[in-house]
């Protein structure tokens, strides 16, 4: 059903800060960046996925939408958006496990790199909280910007909390059908952990044990970013003025890691690299 994450979406109250800052964060430009409807969008493909940014622009009814948004819950990740072979298809399964999705919609527009045209189909479905599309689309051509130095090589892993973890169990394994690939309660990390694979990434779910079980919302919270080189990645990123952590083992084996705390839209991040041999 779904075969990878095309992208997520990133609702900022401000296109240019938020471009400046993910170029600075990522190393390279945007793929492309637009205004159209109510809505200032920017999109940086990163490898495996791609992050778009969206930001209120003028009036209308999208510009008064991500500005409710916005006032409910600040600058944050707000959707993840899978891609799929066949959205009718999904459609019905998504209906059948009862997830209850809108109806499919079908569009055509030119492709912001190319001109190309492309076909959309898609329909979405709400994920406790965590706004769900599921994006059927017309294969993308032609080339994109080049990263820089120490730039990121692509998203590991997506975080999203949640008070319930059997629900989340539920809708991220039976009802989307992704591979679980880790269920670790650990009482030193204070929390339960469940790592689902869509495609080359992990969808990271984290209940915190502390707070004990809730009927609120899940919620996406950070992103895990790779680098080859993180160590470079940290310097080039330091040398830029972010706030970052010293490098540490990571969770994983045979990994380093190190925080992000500051230009990042208010995304709880870290960046990911193999340890030096």
């Amino acid at each position: 059903m779904i075969t990878a994450l095309d992208h997520l979406v990133l609702v900022t109250p401000a296109i240019e800060p938020a471009i400046a800052a993910y170029t600075a964060l990522l190393g390279r430009a945007p793929s492309w960046a637009l205004s159209e409807d109510g809505a200032a969008k920017a999109r940086f493909d990163v490898g495996n996925t791609a992050l778009e940014l969206m930001a209120p622009d003028g009036g209308g009814p999208m510009a008064a939408r991500l500005r409710a948004v916005l006032d409910e819950g600040g600058e944050r990740l707000t959707s993840l958006c899978f891609r799929v072979e066949d959205a009718t298809a999904v459609h019905r399964r998504l209906e059948r496990r009862g997830l209850d999705p809108e109806a499919v919609v079908e569009s055509r527009a030119p492709d912001p790199v190319t001109g190309a045209m492309l076909d959309l189909r898609r329909t979405r479905a709400n994920g406790h909280g965590v706004k769900l599309f599921f994006l059927e689309e017309t294969p993308r051509t032609g080339s994109l910007p080049m990263p820089g130095p120490a730039a990121m090589t692509g998203l590991d892993h997506v975080v999203v909390t949640t008070p319930d973890p059997e629900r989340a169990a539920a809708l991220y394994g039976a009802r989307l059908g992704l591979d679980m690939a880790l269920d670790r309660t650990n009482p030193q990390w204070g929390s339960r952990l469940m790592f689902f694979r869509c495609g080359d990434l992990i969808i990271e779910v984290m209940h915190n044990l502390k707070t004990g079980l809730g009927t609120g919302p899940d919620q996406l919270w950070g992103l895990s970013w790779r680098s080859d080189d993180v160590a470079a990645t940290r310097a080039r990123l330091s040398a830029a003025g972010l706030d970052v952590s010293e490098l540490r083992t990571g969770r994983k084996p045979g990994t380093k890691v190190f925080s992000v705390r500051n230009g990042t839209c208010n995304v709880p991040t870290l960046v990911l690299g193999k340890e030096a041999p």
